[in-house]
């Protein structure tokens, strides 16, 4: 004798969750990983700006110019990358002398 009684699907939200993804499927980093992945974009547009300007005012445009401020840039970020990490917190502290940083008051 088949059975009758209706299938009851129990289904579990963490299973209907959907990670936020960056493109092509890559998930999103957990927002833990912000103190370290800002300071690591942040000091590599940094260095790459300051690098090539640089090379740019001191000897010109010549052939080869990427390659060598490629070079430049990576030995500059090596530098910038540990230094934010190291100067960050400070920076956090001496900004609260300036900016109230407490939060404003619900309503």
């Amino acid at each position: 004798m088949p059975d009758l009684k209706p299938e009851i699907k129990i289904e579990n939200r963490r299973d209907q969750h959907k990670p936020a993804m960056i493109f092509a499927g890559i998930p999103k980093l957990p927002a833990k990983y912000a103190g370290w992945i800002m300071p690591f974009i942040l000091s590599a547009l940094m260095s790459a700006t300051i690098s090539m300007i640089n090379l740019w005012k001191n000897v010109g445009w010549f052939d080869g110019f990427f390659a060598k401020w490629f070079s430049v840039w990576l030995f500059s970020w090596m530098i910038a990358f540990p230094t934010v990490l190291i100067f960050l917190p400070l920076v956090r502290r001496f900004t609260g002398l300036f900016v109230d940083l407490t939060p404003p008051p619900s309503a």
